[in-house]
């Protein structure tokens, strides 16, 4: 009796070595979509552009912090500057579930903060926020 399929070809191979030729050409795929996508992200140093109104948002909207500390070391509470004294009485009162949130000038120096968390421990409080703004 004749066989209706003819035996596969192995041309001498072994099943491992044909299946690393079967997978060169994907490899090969991948790598040129990887230099693809390398080229692509490269074309443009420019930015996206900015979204009508966002900057301006951006820049009206205050921190939502209970103390504010000025570049020059000044505090503030709801906007007003206070002192050492009139600062405690001002804060809210020192709560480990709602840590106190300060937001505080970039250029504020390690020393005027120091001495702000200094008054602060006196007054009670443990737990403090120190808000940040995202980098640019």
């Amino acid at each position: 009796m004749t066989e209706l399929v003819p035996p596969p070809s192995t041309s001498g191979k072994g099943l491992l070595d044909r299946v690393e030729d079967a997978l060169l050409p994907l490899i090969n795929l991948v790598f040129l979509l990887l230099i693809f996508f390398i080229v692509a992200g490269q074309l443009t140093n420019e930015p996206l552009p900015e979204l009508p109104g966002a900057a301006r948002q951006q820049q009206e909207r205050a921190p939502e912090a209970d103390l504010m500390v000025a570049a020059d070391g000044q505090w503030k509470v709801q906007g007003k500057v206070l002192g050492e004294e009139q600062l405690l009485a001002a804060l809210p009162q020192p709560d480990d579930n709602n840590p106190l949130r300060i937001a505080a000038d970039q250029s504020l120096t390690m020393s005027d903060l120091e001495a702000l968390l200094s008054v602060l421990e006196q007054g009670g409080y443990t737990e403090v926020l120190l808000l940040t703004e995202p980098g640019q």
